[in-house]
């Protein structure tokens, strides 16, 4: 389930590059880079008129796919969100972000070595921003810590990374007319290295573009996630 709480963005690396929120943005004649509260800000503690949570017990909440939860413009209105995200231990909140070198000034006055509930991913899509986000992301008191290759744009090692706190690995093509070549050959070492780590590891979806065994697939956007699926390498030790 999902709860963008603001919307807009700013593009910050390579894999921004044919981000999908500016693809969708820019068919509707919207501006993506005016950050904004949406609708949706107060969701987790929204109640029926029989008085239960909107958001049940149990439920997994994807945060921020439609902006960063640690975006500058934000920095008004997440002290809320901190407070929503606490009064609802019984939900799990994953939060996603580019923005890792932000995130220590950006944590709440109780935050301790983490909310229990909270799950914060570091998205490397290549080398560059492995050796840049993961030595930051690894110093950060967070109690479940996850990292996203996604898009994933050349082979990456992880090895440096994981067997420590690492608790799970997410890899996944890009999609859009654009796409860069996602090859399976660095999906497959990153698993193997998740593997002897015994980190839980998804292959999220190959990307339009998908290189296996030196040949190539222009594979359609709603095959994608099914494809990578169909592959059967997640791993969960």
């Amino acid at each position: 389930m999902m709860w963008n709480l603001w919307h807009g963005c700013h593009k910050v690396s390579e894999g921004c590059l044919h981000c999908y929120v500016f693809r969708q943005d820019e068919k509707h004649g919207i501006n993506s880079s005016v950050v904004h509260k949406t609708k949706c800000f107060d969701l987790p503690v929204l109640r029926r008129k029989n008085g239960t949570f909107k958001v049940a017990a149990g439920t997994t909440l994807w945060t921020c796919f439609t902006s960063d939860f640690f975006i500058e413009e934000a920095d008004e209105w997440r002290h809320e969100a901190w407070q929503m995200i606490k009064s609802r231990p019984d939900v799990s909140f994953i939060i996603v972000t580019k923005r890792v070198q932000r995130v220590r000034q950006c944590l709440p006055d109780n935050w301790g070595e983490g909310y229990q509930n909270v799950t914060l991913y570091c998205t490397v899509e290549n080398r560059r921003q492995a050796e840049l986000r993961l030595p930051v992301f690894d110093e950060l008191p967070i109690s479940h810590k996850g990292i996203i290759c996604e898009p994933i744009l050349e082979a990456i090692d992880l090895k440096p990374w994981l067997g420590k706190e690492i608790e799970h690995v997410i890899v996944g093509g890009e999609s859009g007319n654009n796409a860069r070549l996602c090859n399976f050959d660095w999906v497959m070492q990153i698993r193997k290295d998740c593997v002897d780590s015994k980190t839980s590891f998804t292959f999220k979806q190959t990307g339009a573009n998908f290189v296996k065994d030196n040949k190539y697939y222009r594979i359609p956007r709603e095959k994608q996630i099914p494809q990578a699926r169909k592959a059967g390498i997640d791993f969960f030790p």
